[in-house]
């Protein structure tokens, strides 16, 4: 099957591209970001896109994909309700509806956070995550699940694109296997985070909001 990925210049988005590379199920797999991976795989294919707020632009080289792996985010850290949204809400969704239309019968996955609310109530990141969330599953995908991670462990060379995060995971990795080895359903690695999606996508999952013991679930 051929796949979309975005957001793989992050630490997610990353392991998700990595996982879905070496999957012999897996044929092709689409990236599209701002700037090039800078890396070589005969299953890549790399679309740069500058303006994540629309896609019809691109939409000639969207058709024919089974699945879509969303996982560009920000963080909401000093960011004003308006612009978190529009970096989290708006792009996803225009990436969504441009993809379900040329693409009706596609999986489409989003990665959100533990902490979301699904009644759009509660402290800013997680209403806006909410409200992507929901209107995301109205939108008529033939699956559509939202995964929230919560704590990540990176693997496989993976890590944030972000110096500062990149610094503080870097400097805490003890306290996730720490953690890992206290509450074992706490924790997921980006590896696991894209065999789940993987899963989904390939066999289905009852229910639509994919939590860290979902993930683990689904990676056995």
């Amino acid at each position: 099957m051929k796949v979309i990925v975005t957001g793989a210049t992050g630490m997610v988005g990353k392991g998700v591209l990595l996982e879905c590379l070496e999957d012999e199920r897996v044929s092709e797999v689409l990236s599209i970001s701002r700037r090039s991976l800078e890396l070589s795989h005969p299953k890549l294919r790399e679309l740069l896109h500058q303006d994540f707020s629309e896609f019809e632009s691109v939409a000639d080289q969207l058709h024919g994909y089974a699945a879509c792996y969303a996982c560009m985010g920000v963080s909401s850290a000093g960011m004003k309700e308006a612009e978190y949204t529009r970096l989290t809400y708006d792009f996803t969704l225009a990436l969504a509806k441009v993809v379900h239309r040329l693409n009706p019968a596609m999986t489409f996955t989003y990665v959100s956070g533990q902490g979301t609310s699904s009644s759009e109530s509660g402290i800013m990141w997680a209403r806006v995550k909410g409200k992507t969330e929901n209107d995301l599953l109205q939108l008529g995908f033939r699956q559509a699940y939202m995964f929230r991670p919560g704590m990540i462990l990176p693997v496989k060379g993976v890590s944030p694109s972000s110096k500062l995060y990149r610094v503080v995971i870097m400097n805490l990795i003890w306290l996730l296997k720490l953690t890992k080895w206290i509450a074992p359903k706490a924790v997921v690695n980006s590896a696991q985070i894209g065999q789940a999606m993987l899963g989904c996508t390939l066999h289905g999952y009852p229910k639509n909001i994919i939590t860290p013991a979902d993930i683990l679930q689904l990676t056995q």
